[in-house]
């Protein structure tokens, strides 16, 4: 059949969970058995989100191509399982730096370049995508109304009268309940709704956020004055999970009401009894683990992948991991105990800068000396290595030379491609990377017991619905992960390290980098310089994760006995 498209709006306000819909529309599509893909176009001006703070626009995702991009392509990974790539992430910055680039190079041929139609033509060149696929979703940054939105909406409104029937516009709203007068209200929708065709956009289906049940007279209401069919709005209610929405949204028929709007047999509702079978262990996991989160980013999405990736993990060893965000610029050495007191597991974050890396490094000490389980991601692993030469090796002033330039121990160091860069944007170690682990340690048994899950589990029958892994592993002993970094181990103190006992037990085989280190003489003390969280999904949680919450429950239990 013809590639179909379907475009995702939002009003009224942001935050509405545009991102979970799309995710949602695609994994039930997935589940029918068509091949889909599904992109994010942002209005702003940045090419990627690659240089903005967390506090700005939460975490930053990286594909395995190496590019910098939305979290919500995050969503899209966990939901579907499906691997992203450059094409999937487009900004009003990448869109107007291509026009401008052809520009410059004469392809106009002396024209007068415009918004219409030389940016909306770009636009619609990259929603169409290229490839075998029955599906392309496109969700729009953004709520309607907003300026720099006008050209991908006048964009969606050219495909709308050129695909025809192949086209749909889902559109997420918001229905707000007034406690005073006890009434939820529909006008905020209708006017979203409104505004939405003044562009030229009529809605095919309206998907109503509410915290309240929404009643079948206030959605015909909505279908009413919206001109929309009643089985084309559905309501998106306040879930205990996340993952619960596209059980949800299959349901209410939002799957059926897109392949009807497009001509397409409805045919069988999908079983989806892998997705159901982890939502029952999600529901039915009484126990608790307590980890704690040391980094500096307060904001819950700053580090939304590893938040994720824990619980998914949580789930698969039947408990729900609680996270607790401990602010690393707080933790010092008369605190520590106290900041970390009855956690089963620590996570030492990510980041970038000078900011809180001491506390970090503090926390890797306590952990280290107290034999808690503890994983350091990127910069926290850095960290882990640092205390290590400064508290073992007796380096007093080991450092990274990002941090100090002028440290006589520079045991984080640049790669000398990379001393002369000074261009900020994508030009970091980025994307998937080979490594190959040190047989008998412990990451080399995490990735083992995940090639060897025994066929009939959980996530091998989830290959029926087109999932997959999206850590590589090529066998037990050499897998590929994802970076996003600049600093790396320097190999000079690789022996010192070594014979101190923090072992060096994942090196990338072209470049002889230390990716993974570990102190196995204790139960879980491990650090990556990867970042696995971004290759953990619903239906394949990462190896490392796995391994790392099962040491926390094994150090719960211990410390509840």
């Amino acid at each position: 059949m013809d590639t179909k498209y379907i475009f995702v709006t939002g009003g009224v306000v942001s935050s509405l969970g545009k991102g979970i819909i799309s995710a949602s529309i695609s994994k039930l599509l997935q589940a029918r058995g068509y091949n889909i893909t599904i992109q994010k176009f942002d209005p702003y001006i940045n090419i990627d989100p690659g240089t903005l703070n967390p506090y700005e626009h939460g975490e930053c995702y990286v594909t395995e191509d190496g590019f910098e991009t939305d979290l919500d392509l995050g969503h899209y990974e966990r939901f579907t399982g499906i691997r992203t790539t450059r094409d999937n992430s487009i900004t009003t910055g990448r869109i107007y730096k291509t026009v401008i680039d052809r520009e410059r190079h004469g392809d106009y041929l002396g024209k007068t370049i415009q918004v219409v139609p030389h940016i909306t033509d770009e636009i619609k060149r990259r929603m169409l995508r290229e490839g075998d696929y029955d599906f392309v979703i496109t969700e729009v940054g953004g709520t309607i109304g907003d300026i720099e939105s006008a050209p991908f909406m006048e964009a969606i409104r050219q495909l709308r009268w050129e695909l025809g029937r192949n086209a749909v516009c889902v559109h997420l709203t918001y229905v707000p309940y007034l406690k005073a007068a006890d009434e939820l209200k529909t006008k905020p929708t209708q006017h979203s709704v409104k505004e939405l065709q003044s562009m030229g956009i009529q809605p095919d289906i309206l998907v109503l956020r509410t915290e309240r049940h929404l009643d079948d007279a206030l959605r015909m209401k909505v279908a009413s004055f919206c001109n929309v069919d009643l089985e084309c709005v559905v309501q998106s209610e306040d879930m205990p999970s996340i993952y619960e929405v596209p059980v949800n949204m299959q349901r209410q028929g939002l799957d059926a009401a897109i392949l009807r709007k497009m001509g397409i047999p409805v045919g069988e509702t999908p079983a989806m009894k892998p997705w159901h079978a982890f939502l029952d262990m999600q529901r039915n996991a009484s126990r608790e683990v307590h980890i704690a989160l040391v980094g500096k980013y307060g904001l819950q999405d700053a580090y939304k992948s590893i938040r994720e990736s824990l619980c998914l993990a949580g789930v698969y060893n039947n408990v729900k991991a609680r996270l607790h965000f401990v602010n690393s610029e707080g933790i010092n050495g008369k605190n520590v105990a106290e900041q970390l007191t009855g956690m089963a597991g620590v996570v030492i974050c990510p980041g970038f800068g000078q900011r809180g890396i001491e506390g970090k490094i503090i926390a890797a000490e306590y952990c280290r000396t107290h034999d808690v389980p503890t994983f350091g991601i990127c910069l926290g692993m850095q960290m882990m290595v640092i205390e290590f030469a400064r508290n073992v090796l007796g380096y007093q002033d080991a450092n990274s030379s990002e941090m100090s330039a002028d440290t006589r121990h520079p045991v984080i160091d640049l790669m000398e491609e990379q001393k002369t860069v000074t261009n900020m944007g994508g030009t970091m170690r980025l994307g998937a990377y080979d490594c190959e682990l040190r047989e008998g340690s412990r990451v080399a048994e995490a990735y083992a017991a995940a090639a060897a899950q025994p066929k009939g589990t959980l996530s091998q029958s989830a290959a029926t619905e087109r999932n997959s892994s999206l850590f590589t592993l090529h066998s037990s002993l050499k897998i590929k992960e994802r970076h996003r970094h600049r600093y790396e181990f320097n190999n000079t103190y690789r022996e010192a390290f070594e014979a101190a006992g923090l072992h060096c037990v994942g090196i990338n085989p072209a470049a002889d980098l230390v990716e993974i280190v570990e102190i196995p003489t204790l139960q879980w003390y491990i650090g990556t310089q990867f970042h696995p969280e971004y290759s953990s999904t619903v239906l394949h949680p990462h190896p490392l994760f796995m391994s790392f919450v099962k040491a926390c429950v094994q150090e719960e239990s211990v410390k509840s006995v």
